[in-house]
C-alpha cells in the first residue's frame, strides 16, 4: 500500500471549483460549546505512547526481510511485536515468565 505523505513546503492549490464549493457553504460553529481552560488543563495526548530507543540483535535474513519492504522498517517491526503482544492472553504480574529459550535452562549437577 503506498503512503503520501503532506509536504508543508508544497501545499495544494484548490481548483476553482473547490474553492467555490467551500465559499458557498460556510461552516456554522454555533452548536459547539467553547473549551475551557480546564478542558485543556485535562488534555493528555493518549497515542501513540512514547517509544523507547534499545539496541536489539536480529538474524540478518530477518532484517533482510523487513528492510526490503522500503523505508519504515523499524515501525514494520514495532507493529509486529505489537501484534504478537495483543494476541497474547496477558499474564499476571506476579506469574514468572515462560522461558523461551530451551538452551537456557539450568541442567542438574550431575551427582
Amino acid at each position: 500500500m503506498k503512503r503520501y505523505r503532506l509536504d508543508p513546503a508544497k501545499v495544494r492549490k484548490l481548483t476553482p471549483a473547490e474553492a467555490r464549493r467551500l465559499g458557498a457553504a460556510p461552516l456554522d460553529y454555533s452548536g459547539i460549546p467553547p473549551l475551557g481552560d480546564e478542558f485543556f488543563a485535562k488534555a493528555r495526548v493518549a497515542w501513540p505512547p512514547p517509544k523507547q530507543q534499545l539496541t536489539i540483535r536480529l538474524d540478518a535474513d530477518v532484517l533482510d526481510w523487513l528492510r526490503a519492504g522500503g523505508r519504515g522498517y523499524q515501525t514494520r517491526i514495532n507493529r509486529i511485536l505489537r501484534a504478537a503482544m495483543e494476541s497474547s492472553p496477558r499474564r499476571s504480574p506476579s506469574a514468572p515468565a515462560p522461558d523461551a529459550n530451551p538452551r537456557s535452562r539450568r541442567l542438574p549437577k550431575p551427582a
